[in-house]
């Protein structure tokens, strides 16, 4: 029996770039997100226990984060890291993103209409 895929699946990592701040460039695919922190997907190692000046490119607007990398640890795929970053006074846009994040990947009861 084949059964077709109720939900979307969206790989996030193509949509959700992190940026340096200052260079522009490049540093991984945001894997998570929380209130207060952030991981990062990424194709080199981070210095742990470093600051960075990181930058969310979104549709319309940027966001830009101050963060301390906490820890970084070879992902299951080879070549391919997972960093943990704690992030300084993040702003209203950034709660917004997580806010926005949460209800579109979130499962609402179905309610059928009377």
């Amino acid at each position: 029996m084949i059964i077709e895929r109720g939900i979307q699946r969206h790989q996030l990592t193509f949509f959700l770039n992190v940026f340096n701040r200052f260079t522009d460039k490049s540093i991984g695919y945001l894997g998570g997100v929380s209130e207060g922190g952030l991981m990062l997907f990424s194709h080199l190692p981070v210095l742990v226990d470093a600051n960075f000046d990181l930058r969310l490119k979104l549709p319309g607007e940027t966001v830009d984060l101050k963060a301390r990398s906490l820890w970084c640890h070879e992902d299951v795929t080879p070549n391919h890291y997972d960093s943990g970053f704690v992030l300084y006074e993040p702003p209203g846009e950034y709660r917004l993103l997580i806010r926005s994040l949460r209800q579109y990947f979130s499962f609402q009861p179905f309610q059928a209409s009377a």
